[in-house]
């Protein structure tokens, strides 16, 4: 049996002997909170809730990422421009993500558009700041083969650029998926009708530990899903041509 698969019964085990020595509704036992949230399923409740908070995390993760690789790379590249934008850097890295939400639903409104932008907005400088990194650490000997033989653009991005970031971005990739939903549930919370976060600040008032539970577990484990089955195999693929990884 997998070490993962005994980790995650061993938790399991742990969870339900402390809500059995407790006897309190404040921890409810793993099978309360799975006959709510079947409940919740049934009733699509929570289908139709995960697909909101889900939404929004993959335009908001999709949108950081485009928008942060191209910063980082022509900050990496450039020094110019890494000298300009350097300092808007560290006050975005800097700027708590709570501030960014409530400026973003105060001057833009309690609408998709600013959850996803502050959501982005959150997670841009640290994906800009890794592919920086690596935009540093780039061969320039195979930049000058590229020219020497005239290669394309395309040819250039896809066989020269994104091989050699590929490490970076997947850094940046896993931190910024679990940075991102993360982000998403205060931003449902504070100003989104529907949505995970938004079921948990309802089950906080509520002080209603079982829905609140049956709500982020599912959640969770879709991204655990995601990052073992989406995006661990794409990191392996982009770094297979790199001694040691075959």
């Amino acid at each position: 049996m997998p070490l993962r698969l005994l980790s995650v019964l061993f938790l399991l085990l742990a969870w339900a002997v402390a809500a059995a020595l407790a006897k309190s509704r404040m921890l409810p036992s793993p099978q309360e909170v799975a006959l709510v949230a079947v409940g919740l399923a049934r009733s699509g409740e929570l289908f139709v809730n995960l697909g909101a908070t889900l939404a929004r995390v993959v335009a908001a993760f999709v949108l950081a990422m485009t928008l942060g690789t191209a910063l980082g790379v022509a900050m990496g590249r450039h020094r110019a421009v890494d000298r300009v934008c350097d300092p808007w850097l560290i006050v975005l890295l800097n700027l708590p993500a709570l501030v960014v939400i409530v400026l973003a639903y105060i001057w833009i409104g309690l609408n998709e558009a600013a959850a996803v932008g502050a959501v982005a907005l959150n997670k841009l400088p640290n994906t800009a700041a890794t592919v920086r990194e690596g935009a540093r650490a780039l061969d320039r000997s195979l930049d000058e083969v590229a020219q020497v033989y005239a290669m394309p653009w395309r040819v250039r991005i896809l066989d020269i650029l994104l091989p050699q970031l590929a490490p970076y971005l997947a850094a940046a990739t896993r931190s910024g998926l679990s940075l991102v939903w993360k982000i998403v549930l205060v931003v449902e919370l504070l100003g989104r009708s529907n949505g995970v976060g938004f079921e948990i600040g309802v089950a906080f008032q509520l002080f209603d530990v079982a829905r609140l539970l049956a709500y982020a577990l599912p959640f969770v484990a879709l991204m655990l899903a995601i990052e073992t089955f989406l995006v661990q195999p794409l990191e392996r693929r982009a770094t297979r041509w790199r001694p040691g990884h075959a």
